[in-house]
């Protein structure tokens, strides 16, 4: 927090991709625009404050100076237990400005609690779609971009995404990505970490697999589909799997863990699936780094791979970051398992994507942003 109050402004995040996203806005801020008070607002969305410690230890994040501790539940709930703590939090100090990240939960509810006191919102990370409204993501996009008075997109389909939907012209920024912003400036930490040699992992000698989006994980066929599609893969190559929790619920709930448990391997292996707990950040940037490909159904990690030319496999049948596809390295191939068989057998032929760095992902948006806002809050309010 700065100690200028001239003017105040909340950042509010809640999971773990959010911190990744306010970590270089926090220091864009102090750099760029030092009269503006900030307070890093954390809603608890899905961590407890000691297990998310951990991540702002390893991205140099401030401790937050409001935490709400509203924990899990259903999405309504979750949703009006942030927007009850929030609004009393506003109500206390009246901020000029809520700036939120992404489209989880807490994105959602920061917006919705801060439009109807009347303070202005800024969303980072807008104009991202999916076209998939089953998607909790899409319906926490479309309603915080409606509702926002800055929208920073970080890349040209968003803002064309936008324009679409009605969106006034002078409220759409073109900043670029914040989250290569911490990629780049947490490139150096992750090439200096030990956790390939940890888990006996030759560089370029195995694959990296995250998994966690509820249809992929809480639908017992559509989970044991993909598991037999990479027990397939992990015969050529070790597939490291950093289990979510939510995900390692699952697998015991339906009983695949002791299926699978021929290719559940513990490190060093040539090959199998290698189940580890969740790594810090720059541990799995690391990861990310040095592997051969990533299969994931995470947003984030298709834009990581693209900044690192790193071959992406999103098992999804959609994606709200199409610039991956269109000139990163993402290849979308859906949950069947003979297509997921078929793209890494590509991939290990060497007929992977190579792709290139999209417009403005140059690990500089931060600092594009907070200058934005700098010069915006006194047309706010």
């Amino acid at each position: 927090m700065n100690n200028s109050v001239d003017r105040l402004i909340y950042l509010v995040v809640g999971a773990r991709p959010n911190f990744m996203k306010a970590a270089p806005l926090i220091r864009a801020l102090e750099e760029r625009a030092p009269e503006i008070e900030y307070l890093l607002v954390h809603t608890g969305q899905h961590y407890d404050y000691e297990m998310s410690r951990a991540f702002f230890e390893d991205l140099d994040m401030p401790d937050p100076d409001i935490y709400l501790g509203v924990g899990s539940g259903s999405h309504a709930e979750q949703t009006a237990k942030i927007m009850v703590s929030l609004e009393k939090e506003i109500l206390s100090r009246k901020p000029d400005l809520i700036v939120v990240f992404g489209d989880v939960n807490s994105t959602l509810a920061a917006s919705v609690v801060a439009s109807k006191l009347m303070i202005p919102v800024a969303h980072v990370e807008a104009g991202l779609r999916s076209f998939d409204r089953t998607m909790p993501e899409e319906i926490n996009r479309i309603v915080t971009d409606v509702l926002s008075e800055l929208l920073f997109a970080t890349e040209r389909d968003a803002v064309e995404n936008l324009r679409r939907e009605g969106i006034p012209e002078e409220k759409i920024y073109f900043t670029g990505n914040v989250m290569i912003d911490t990629l780049v400036t947490f490139t150096d930490k992750a090439r200096n970490s030990d956790i390939t040699e940890r888990l006996g992992l030759k560089k370029k000698g195995y694959a990296v697999l995250t998994l966690h989006r509820p249809s992929n994980v809480d639908v017992p066929e559509v989970f044991e589909g993909i598991l037999r599609a990479l027990a397939e893969v992990s015969r050529n190559l070790p597939v490291v799997f950093p289990v979510h929790p939510r995900t390692r619920k699952r697998l015991a709930e339906f009983g695949l863990l002791g299926r699978f448990s021929d290719v559940f391997k513990s490190p060093p292996a040539e090959r199998g699936i290698i189940l580890i707990d969740p790594v810090k950040y720059t541990e799995f940037l690391a990861l990310e780094m040095r592997s051969l490909f990533v299969l994931t159904d995470s947003g984030g990690i298709q834009e990581e791979t693209t900044f690192l030319g790193v071959p992406c496999l999103t098992l999804r049948n959609n994606t709200e970051r199409p610039v991956t596809l269109e000139v990163g390295t993402n290849t979308l191939v859906g949950t069947e398992p003979r297509r997921i068989i078929e793209e890494a057998a590509r991939i290990l032929r060497g007929e992977g994507k190579k792709g290139e760095i999209p417009e403005l992902w140059d690990g500089r948006a931060s600092f594009r942003i907070a200058e934005i806002i700098r010069s915006k809050m006194g047309e706010l309010r």
